[in-house]
Order: structure tokens, then sequence, then C-alpha cells
């Protein structure tokens, strides 16, 4: 039984006609006459009487009319109370910048839609520097990278965290289109490379403590691959800028060309076909005992929002992770 079913009976009955009632309602006829069956159907009883000059409620509608009329007041209370108490506070969100460029915004909107008086912090920061920063309870939640949180976590291990696993992402060779700028002879990559084939590439890496270097590392090494990395720069822009002149090739997911709106003339990519060159992206947060409401709310709007975006395509190169055993929204009112 639903609130909706019981706000058309009440109208119904005050109208005493299911076309006026349907009118009113903004409802097709047929739609509202199905509802009160269906009703009637959960019920086993009859609960209007039908003539051609409109409905009269019987003797178990008229009882069923008095109580349906209270649940919606105390329904009609229960937002009032809800909407009064609205969840507020402060939330510190951590998101490295290939993460931000596609989650931040999306982020940011649907915690303003959905919690706004909850106010916002969001940093952006490579990921070993979000790990400390999580540590030192700095931030409430962050997206880490780190793969050895990973299987830490799955051997039932961690550090007192909650971790949640979100997204997995294909990760690409990334050069600049013809290499202009560099000694190099220009070249066409291939739809797809195996990081074996990467021994000679002249690499511009993250150093490192930070989860995108753990993850290649892990798949230079099961390739038994030396990398050939000629920088190491803590900052996607410089990475990228770099790449840009063609001082040199990366490994990034997709996220990393998103902020070029002209990515395609500047920059060309090949797939790592790899399984273990894909980045896991985990939930990382305080444990639920440290966190406020406000932040809790914020974790289950930062995985609805993830999820969103690859079910929509608009996080190109992932697949969903998450469990089916997930964070909860706070209870009510907080959660309203």
């Amino acid at each position: 039984m639903e609130l909706r079913q019981l706000r058309y009976f009440v109208r119904v009955v005050e109208r005493g006609s299911i076309s006026r009632a349907a009118l009113d309602l903004d409802v097709v006829q047929s739609a509202l006459s199905q509802q009160i069956t269906r009703l009637e159907s959960e019920l086993s009883t009859r609960l209007l009487h039908r003539t051609p000059q409109g409905v009269t409620p019987t003797e178990a509608g008229v009882a069923f009319f008095r109580e349906a009329q209270l649940t919606l007041r105390h329904a009609q209370q229960a937002v009032r109370a809800a909407q009064q108490a609205r969840l507020s506070g402060s939330v510190t969100v951590g998101l490295a910048p290939t993460t931000s460029a596609v989650l931040g915004l999306p982020l940011m909107r649907a915690m303003r839609a959905r919690y706004p008086d909850v106010r916002l912090h969001m940093v952006e920061s490579m990921s070993g520097h979000l790990t400390a920063m999580l540590n030192a309870r700095q931030l409430d939640l962050a997206v880490l990278f780190d793969s050895r949180l990973h299987q830490a976590r799955q051997a039932g291990g961690g550090r007192g965290w909650e971790i949640l696993p979100l997204l997995e992402e294909d990760l690409f060779l990334i050069c600049a289109r013809g290499d202009s700028g560099s000694a190099r002879a220009p070249r066409q990559l291939p739809a797809s490379v195996a990081v074996a084939d990467l021994g000679e590439e002249p690499l511009i890496l993250p150093t490192g403590p930070h989860g995108l270097r753990s993850t290649l590392d892990t798949a230079f090494a099961r390739a038994r691959v030396d990398p050939h990395v000629v920088m190491e720069v803590d900052s996607l822009a410089m990475v990228m800028a770099a790449v840009d002149a063609g001082l040199g090739s990366t490994v990034q997911p997709w996220a990393a060309m998103g902020r070029y709106p002209d990515a395609p003339a500047r920059f060309q990519w090949a797939r790592l076909a790899d399984a273990p060159a894909r980045r896991v992206n985990l939930l990382c947060s305080l444990g639920d005992e440290e966190l406020s409401p406000a932040a809790l709310a914020t974790r289950v709007v930062l995985r609805d929002t993830a999820r969103t975006l690859v079910d929509e395509g608009l996080w190109p190169g992932t697949a969903w992770l998450a469990e089916t055993t997930e964070p909860e929204t706070p209870e009510a009112p907080e959660a309203l």
C-alpha cells in the first residue's frame, strides 16, 4: 500500500466521483480507477459503491477514509519535521586530479541538490598526498588508487578505514600526436599495447607514493619490464604539458585528457591490454564512528554520482566494481 493510493482514495470520497477526482489530481481517470481497484483487492474488501451518478463509500470505506486522512496528516507532519531539521555541517572530500576532472563538478551539483545546507570542502591532490591527509584526519573521505589498499582489504586487513571498491579504469599510453617538438620520428599508436612492449618507451610518471605508480609498478613487475622513466612529476597538469610538448609519453586513465577539449588534436593513445594494468578506484573514509551524519550522507552521494557517470557512459574506460553491501544513507531526519 502506498501513500499515493491513500491520497487518491481520500480525494475520490471527498469529490464523490472518480472523474472529478481525476481532474483534481491531474491523472487519467482509468489510471485512478485502477489504483482504487488495486487498493480494494489488497484489502480484500469493497470500499466504494459505484453508481452512474458517482461513488459513495461503503461502511468499510468510511472507516478506511478516516484512517487514511489521519495517515496522510501524519505523513505531512513527518515531511515538515524533516525539512526543519535538514542535514548540515562541513565535509572534506579528497579527489585526485584525474578523478576530479570527471567526478568533481557532478558531485558538487548532487550535494547542492540533495543537501544544500552541507558545506563541501573539496581538495584536489595526488593520491599519495590524499592518503596522508586521510591518515591525519584532514579529510573525511577520498577516492584513492593504491593497489596495496585493495589487496589488504581483500585479505581482511586495512588501516581501520572504511574502504569500498567503486570502479576500475582502463589505462592508456598517451603521447603527443606526431611527437612534435621531440627528436623521435612521428608514429601512429595501435588501438592497444601490452605492458611488455613499453620497455623502451620514454615515460613521464608520478613518483612511487602515489596510487597510479604503485599500479603501474605492479604491472611492470608482472611483465618483467624495467620501465624507461625519463621524468617523475607529481602534477597531472605538468605531466600532460610535458607530454603535449613531446618530452615523453605517460600512462594515465582516460580522464587525464578530460580537461583538454581538443585532446584528439593534441594526443594519441593506446589502451593497455594487460588485465593487471587497470586502476581500481577505492572510496576510502574514516570509520563510521568518526564520521558525522553529513559525511556519511556525502559518502552515499559520491558513490551514487560515480555510479550514474559510469552507467550513463560519462566516465569513459570504466567498469563498475562496487559490491552489493554498500554504505547506507543516515537515518531520518538527517538523510531527508
